[in-house]
């Protein structure tokens, strides 16, 4: 398990040590600082591309709008400093999806010279970077509703370790397993094209293990859980 999480605020980090498929780097940041790495949120047009900036002004709540903003400009940062060049030179393409071939799979740099994984959920969003895919995913503590909505489409053991917990530990064990879950999916490219069943990642406080996959839960701030899947075997 990491036991440690950098955490990105106002200031432009340090590049410390290197990310490599066995020591990935994880990153935390709190998306409602206006201020991202030394890049003001409010002035983020010229560090992110014509994509992010699209997809941004497509947000009509403004809250979720700076969250985004604020989490692409951390990880442009992120990037740029272990690439050595500016942010807003950083070109960010998708990988063929291993599904269907179309060109929706992992978000890459062309040629990988190195991977990287970003998750946001309420006011917090993680990043990974590796030299090998990876894939990190933070979540929010679900609603009762969401767990009632979503328990049958998970894998059936997954399913029979929830119901068998009580009520009060169900909210935390369904949002650990949907972020390993997802975390897994990100790291293999694949999303949530072939639904919630495959890979059983488990609900219970230590991971299945999961193969082909280092499948690990990172520390986060109360209410949330947080996973970090890298590939092992492509």
């Amino acid at each position: 398990m990491i036991e440690h999480v950098n955490q990105l605020g106002p200031i432009a980090p340090a590049a410390g040590p290197a990310p490599t498929a066995t020591t990935p780097v994880v990153w935390a940041l709190n998306t409602t600082i206006d201020v991202v790495g030394g890049h003001p949120v409010a002035d983020a047009s010229s560090v992110l591309d014509s994509e992010e900036r699209e997809r941004a002004a497509r947000f009509r709540t403004p809250g979720l709008a700076h969250r985004y903003v604020a989490s692409h400009l951390a990880l442009r940062t992120l990037l740029g400093i272990h690439l050595d060049q500016p942010p807003h030179t950083v070109r960010l393409t998708r990988e063929d999806c291993p599904c269907c071939g179309a060109p929706h799979g992992r978000p890459n740099i062309p040629g990988n010279p190195l991977h990287f994984s970003l998750s946001h959920s309420g006011d917090h969003a993680y990043i990974a970077l590796a030299t090998t895919p990876v894939g990190v995913d933070i979540e929010e503590h679900p609603t009762p509703q969401t767990l009632s909505d979503v328990l049958h489409l998970l894998h059936p053991t997954e399913t029979q370790e929830l119901t068998a917990l009580p009520a009060a530990e169900r909210i935390t064990a369904l949002a650990r397993c949907w972020a390993r879950k997802e975390a897994c999916l990100k790291a293999a490219g694949t999303g949530l094209a072939n639904g919630l069943v495959d890979p059983y990642v488990g609900t219970l406080p230590d991971p299945a293990a999961v193969p082909g996959h280092r499948l690990t839960d990172l520390p986060t701030p109360a209410r949330y859980q947080a996973a970090l899947a890298v590939l092992t075997a492509t």
